[in-house]
C-alpha cells in the first residue's frame, strides 16, 4: 500500500473497448437531492429533511484534436430523436506502477455537447475539443 496520495494525472478512458488519451476529465461526483417538508405536528414549524432523488451531473472530457480523429463528431451524430448510441465508459485513476487504483464505471452514457476549438491567430496552444456526456449512474471501485 502506498503511502502518498495518488497523482490526478495518470489516467486512463476506456472508451468501449478503445482506450483513448485525454487532457482533462471532469464531473466525477456523486450527489443526492434533498427532500424538504414539514411535518404537520412539527411543534417547531422546522422543516425536516430526507434523501430524495440520486441526481446523475454531467461527465465532461477535453482532449487535443487531431486531423484523422472525428470520434466525437461521428459520436454525436447518432442522435435521432429520442434515440442514441449509448455507451460504458471506464476511467480509471493509476498508481505509481501504471495499474488502475481508482475505477469510475459510466452507465449508459450518450453525448449532450459538442465543442471545437476556439481559433486564436495570436495563440500558440494546443487546439482542445470537449465532449460533455450524460449518463445513468456512477460507480466507484477502489482497486
Amino acid at each position: 500500500m502506498s503511502t502518498y496520495p495518488l497523482v490526478k494525472f495518470a489516467f486512463e478512458v476506456d472508451w468501449g473497448g478503445t482506450k483513448v488519451g485525454f487532457q482533462e476529465v471532469s464531473g466525477l461526483n456523486l450527489e443526492v437531492g434533498v427532500i424538504e417538508y414539514r411535518h404537520g405536528a412539527s411543534p417547531d414549524f422546522s422543516k425536516m429533511k430526507m434523501p430524495g432523488l440520486t441526481v446523475n451531473g454531467n461527465v465532461t472530457f477535453k482532449r487535443g484534436t487531431f486531423k484523422s480523429d472525428n470520434d466525437f463528431y461521428a459520436w454525436f451524430q447518432t442522435i435521432h430523436l429520442n434515440t442514441v448510441e449509448r455507451r460504458s465508459i471506464t476511467i480509471s485513476l493509476l498508481d505509481e506502477n501504471g495499474e488502475p487504483a481508482v475505477t469510475w464505471k459510466v452507465k449508459n452514457a450518450f453525448p449532450v455537447k459538442l465543442l471545437s476549438t476556439d481559433l486564436k491567430a495570436e495563440g500558440n496552444e494546443v487546439a482542445i475539443e470537449t465532449l460533455e456526456i450524460a449518463h445513468e449512474g456512477l460507480t466507484i471501485e477502489n482497486n
